[in-house]
């Protein structure tokens, strides 16, 4: 099971040490996601990051029983001048540093966004190429923002790790969240697995969560797998409900992934492309809400049944689970553990809407420009014949701003 990779939790808040579519309570449309956070990582090659959004984190960490030294500056953590951070781990110890072990092996880098940038809820998003090899350990997570305080501490504080790998499983990553009663190995959380023997490591990747008040869902390159909720902590606290820092880091060795070994190649480059965050209109609050529409009808999953296929229909509002809709990745909208999926991608008007086995696709990417309308693959999900006649299958069509293409969505 996973361990914890934490430096000295008190000194992570000092500076100069270690260190889609939403779901609203307002009649009105919501208004679209903002852009909270990018860092694009643009600038002249050798540059450290951008100060005003990170700092470096150093020195060692004996908690995860890790190898690296982290180090402040480029050295480490620095652009290439062609969009991307660099954060190498090498095989050295320039600075004759001491570990937890002795004289350090390896440097590295780790960076996060401690009081220049927190968040809660919203959408996470980096894209990177992670590291080959035995004994890497990058990760892509997050900590509250009250982790410093002494009364709180980790992992009262709530720990989400948007994706974690360790070497020795090139083609999988991890999502978790650790609290208090769930923390370290007993963390909750679940793998992704890249079809066909593929490694990570081979090319670029997007690792994302959508987090609401009440569900965290993680999502690999748009494609949704893992979603939790407090009914899956087994009665502990749920502690995601305050702002949260992000970070970023390459670890190497440690309790999880072992130590490197005579294959493991050095340096070791963990590269991303981006970090990008949005504002909790990209998720619902809670475990969803309603869909209204003509005449006051709800968007409503026909007999309750998740099976692919099930038509998605208007009925009266009646507060089932067939009638809740939260956001996931992609721009999906979901219910019933299923998305809302446009039959065979088709986008010719009179295509019907149904519930389907969330894939990532355009056909299950929905989106709200501000007007009322709810649209997919270029046009507006519509209410079949202007009619708001229970068990009346939604459809798509032209957007025309007509009463049975505006939609009222509800916490």
């Amino acid at each position: 099971m996973r361990r914890r990779r934490h430096l000295l939790l008190a000194a992570v808040l000092a500076a100069a040490t270690i260190v889609p579519l939403g779901l609203t309570a307002s009649a009105a449309p919501a208004a679209p996601a903002a852009a909270t956070f990018t860092d694009d990582f643009d600038g002249p090659a050798g540059s450290p990051v951008d100060g005003a959004k990170w700092q470096y984190e150093t020195g060692d960490n004996v908690n995860n029983h890790e190898l690296e030294w982290y180090t402040a500056g480029a050295n480490n953590g620095a652009l290439d001048g062609q969009g991307h951070l660099v954060i190498t781990a090498k095989k050295e110890n320039p600075g004759n540093n001491n570990c937890w072990y002795g004289y350090c092996q390896y440097t590295s880098a780790r960076i996060n966004t401690s009081q220049r940038f927190t968040q809660a809820y919203g959408h996470f998003e980096a894209r990177m190429q992670i590291p080959r090899g035995q004994g890497m350990w990058p990760a892509f997570w997050m900590l509250g923002d009250n982790i410093g305080d002494p009364n709180v501490g980790w992992p009262a504080s709530g720990e989400i790790d948007i994706m974690e790998n360790v070497g020795f499983e090139p083609g999988s990553v991890h999502g978790t969240i650790h609290g208090p009663g769930y923390s370290g190995s007993n963390g909750v959380g679940a793998g992704y697995t890249l079809p066909g023997g593929q490694s990570f490591a081979d090319g670029f990747h997007t690792f994302a969560v959508d987090w609401a008040p009440n569900s965290i869902t993680w999502s690999v390159d748009g494609n949704a797998y893992e979603t939790r909720t407090p009914a899956d902590i087994g009665g502990n606290r749920w502690v995601f409900d305050h702002p949260f820092f992000i970070i970023l880091n390459l670890a190497v060795g440690g309790y999880w992934p072992g130590n490197p070994d005579g294959n493991t190649p050095f340096p070791a480059k963990l590269v991303v492309d981006y970090v990008h965050v949005t504002t909790s209109n990209t998720t619902p609050p809670g475990g969803g809400g309603t869909i209204t529409g003509l005449g006051g009808k709800c968007v409503d999953v026909a007999s309750a049944n998740n099976a692919n296929g099930t038509p998605v229909q208007m009925y009266d509002c009646n507060g089932t689970a067939a009638q809740q809709w939260s956001a996931g990745a992609n721009g999906s909208l979901q219910s019933l553990g299923k998305c809302l999926d446009v039959a065979g991608a088709n986008a010719t008007n009179g295509t019907k809407v149904q519930l389907y086995d969330c894939n990532g696709t355009a056909a299950q990417n929905w989106s709200r420009p501000g007007d009322g309308t709810i649209r997919a693959l270029g046009k507006c999900l519509d209410a079949t014949n202007n009619s708001s006649a229970n068990g009346n299958q939604l459809q798509i069509w032209d957007c025309a701003g007509s009463a049975n293409q505006k939609w009222t969505v509800n916490s």
